[in-house]
């Protein structure tokens, strides 16, 4: 049994932060599927991002690519003032564009690896939903919105070496519930995702070595790692209008991984 497709609020427009890869690329690639009309962002790889809107016009959608470090105050209002030139106010926000731990630990970590993590996955969801917001709050009608914060399951499970990242998380977390708390009177929802182990280029040295694969999927009491698209279809339900109801909260998805913390001993 197929499920019916995602509905969407008229006119909506999406922005998805990281768009050229992983995640991002999925989501914004089944957004676009949906006739909604996507501008994705991408950081360095060009020929990625043009890829995704090749493959979202071949089926029948619109969509932009366009190069923005999320972390940048005037790149956010270039990104969003380019979208909204061509395809109208934003009213859907899914920012995936972040790094990823590199397992230095708090004593060999210079600022700048800190600082520079902090602002890809913490200020730059800051400064999208505060621009999504302030789009959003010069329009006459003052229609709602929906925004989805792409976390990880080490918001709240940490790791060694992983001190920027899970204080990012963390933080992302928080950012969250906040903005649900202000935006609920707008008809703005914030949510959150929490993937576990995805099968993206930050899980590249699983994709490339089976036993590595096969050795840590077997702690995944689902018995397998997740998918870009299995991130994507609830991110796309997150922004639809059947979560209408839906709001301040972060759906974990991972197989019920981090459900085995204490587990066997």
């Amino acid at each position: 049994m197929h499920s019916p497709p995602a509905s969407f609020a008229p006119a909506s427009v999406a922005i998805v932060t990281g768009g050229e890869s992983g995640i991002g690329r999925a989501t914004a690639i089944s957004l676009g599927k949906a006739r909604v009309p996507v501008v994705l962002t991408y950081f360095q790889d060009v020929d990625a991002a043009q890829d995704v809107v090749a493959r979202i016009e071949s089926a029948g959608g619109r969509a932009a690519a366009i190069q923005a470090d999320v972390g940048r105050e005037d790149a956010v209002e270039r990104l969003f003032a380019c979208a909204e030139d061509r395809f109208g106010p934003v009213d859907l926000l899914v920012n995936s564009a972040g790094r990823n731990m590199t397992g230095v630990m708090i004593a060999d970590m210079p600022l700048d690896q800190f600082d520079g993590l902090i602002r890809a996955d913490l200020y730059g969801p800051f400064l999208t939903c505060r621009r999504l917001v302030r789009g959003l709050s010069a329009q006459p009608d003052r229609r709602g919105g929906r925004i989805v914060n792409i976390s990880s399951i080490h918001e709240q499970a940490p790791r060694a070496g992983g001190v920027d990242y899970d204080a990012a998380k963390g933080g992302l977390a928080q950012l969250t519930r906040t903005l649900a708390l202000e935006l609920a009177p707008q008809r703005i929802a914030v949510n959150g995702v929490a993937p576990g182990m995805i099968l993206t280029p930050m899980n590249q040295s699983a994709l490339d070595h089976p036993e590595e694969r096969h050795r840590k999927e077997a702690a995944i009491p689902w018995g397998r790692a997740g998918t870009a698209e299995d991130v994507a279809n609830l991110v796309l339900f997150l922004l639809s209008l059947a979560a209408d109801y839906i709001t301040g909260t972060t759906v974990t998805i991972d197989g019920a991984l981090s459900l085995t913390i204490a587990q066997g001993a």
